[in-house]
């Protein structure tokens, strides 16, 4: 299959998922407003209810879920639907926190597309910028808790719910790791590639990749521990090449297709994959400009133009491009290598779906 046919099929699979989970992840909801233990004379606690719904509604392309669902069907299943259903509804709760701290740490107004929950407050609340913040963080909060909630709700034997709550502690503790290696990064100068691959790793692949499929596994009733190695070798490459195609959409993409602001990775001076590369191949006067912009809140659109015309000059753009190709066929390569104990549809995903990270919105 050619590449636009992967993509075209990768697509009508996700949508798929996502579709259908969207019907789960609502009900989900509705139950939980007729469950939820909420102080009768708050207003607060049901509206941090409502922001936590509100971002995990709103939706993205649901890629975790489309993992968990695969990843059960990779081998012959003894689980049940409620354990990969479970499994969905915590990933992408835990999804929301991270989301909604994240926003936080990087000032972001914007997610999927509308306000961020803390910007969201901070409209809200415009006299009470500390009380804007404290809500954001306990909304986050709450939705990982909520995360961990719904695997100790469902009816599933305790095995089942200690290892599936192991593997969400596990992926969010990852994550909590990489965002502190994130925020040190920033101290590093120009950092060394490996140290832009290991932020990612525990930032991002670990729970956006290797935690989903980690949990579908779980749901089979198969042990992922059996194969951890090469689960970890693809996670990680995937998230590398989506790292890649975050870095390059950051500067490239269309804010009204990726939700965010295609200026924001300048003006909060992070040094990216794509920022890195442009930085060690720019001339003097080159790197003058370049170090006057990045960082500066009040960069102008003209400032980011010019950032986006010295990366083109050094075809920074092209080579980061094909960094993501070649992590992208790594991942492909490791999961092909699956054929010998997965079914082959699932496998097929696993194999091509790295190459629909990489044409989705590019």
């Amino acid at each position: 299959m050619n590449a636009d046919g992967v993509t075209r099929e990768m697509g009508h699979r996700i949508s798929g998922h996502r579709d259908r989970f969207k019907v789960l992840f609502e009900d989900y909801f509705r139950s939980l407003r007729r469950t939820a233990d909420v102080p009768t004379l708050s207003r607060f606690v049901p509206e941090a209810l409502d922001r936590v719904e509100e971002l995990a509604l709103r939706g993205g392309k649901r890629q975790r879920v489309a993992f968990v669902y695969e990843a059960m069907n990779l081998a012959p299943s003894t689980g049940s639907q409620v354990a990969v259903d479970t499994a969905a509804l915590s990933i992408e709760l835990l999804q929301a926190h991270l989301l909604i701290h994240d926003d936080i740490i990087d000032d972001a107004p914007t997610r999927r597309g509308g306000p961020s929950t803390y910007y969201a407050y901070r409209a809200a609340l415009p006299e009470r910028p500390q009380h804007a913040l404290g809500l954001a963080l306990l909304a986050g909060d709450l939705a990982l808790a909520l995360s961990l909630q719904v695997i100790a709700d469902a009816p599933l034997p305790a095995s089942l719910a200690q290892s599936m709550t192991q593997c969400q502690v596990t992926a969010a503790a990852s994550t909590f790791r990489g965002q502190i290696f994130d925020l040190e990064r920033d101290f590093l100068g120009v950092p060394d590639t490996n140290v832009l691959h290991a932020v990612c790793d525990f930032k991002a692949a670990r729970s956006s990749a290797l935690a989903p499929i980690q949990l579908g596994l779980l749901a089979a009733g198969q042990d992922p521990c059996e194969h951890d190695a090469s689960l970890r070798r693809y996670a990680w490459a995937f998230g590398v090449s989506g790292q890649m195609r975050d870095d390059y959409l950051s500067l490239f993409g269309d804010e009204k297709v990726t939700g965010k602001p295609a200026t924001a990775d300048v003006r909060d001076g992070r040094i990216t994959y794509l920022i890195r590369t442009v930085l060690l191949a720019a001339s003097a006067s080159e790197r003058e400009v370049l170090e006057s912009v990045l960082g500066r809140t009040d960069a102008s659109e003209a400032d980011v133009d010019a950032v986006r015309q010295i990366i083109r000059d050094h075809r920074a753009d092209r080579t980061l491009l094909a960094d993501m190709g070649c992590h992208a066929e790594i991942a492909s390569r490791e999961a092909a290598t699956w054929s010998g104990w997965g079914e082959a549809e699932a496998v097929a995903f696993f194999r091509d779906v790295p190459v629909w990270g990489i044409e989705r919105l590019l």
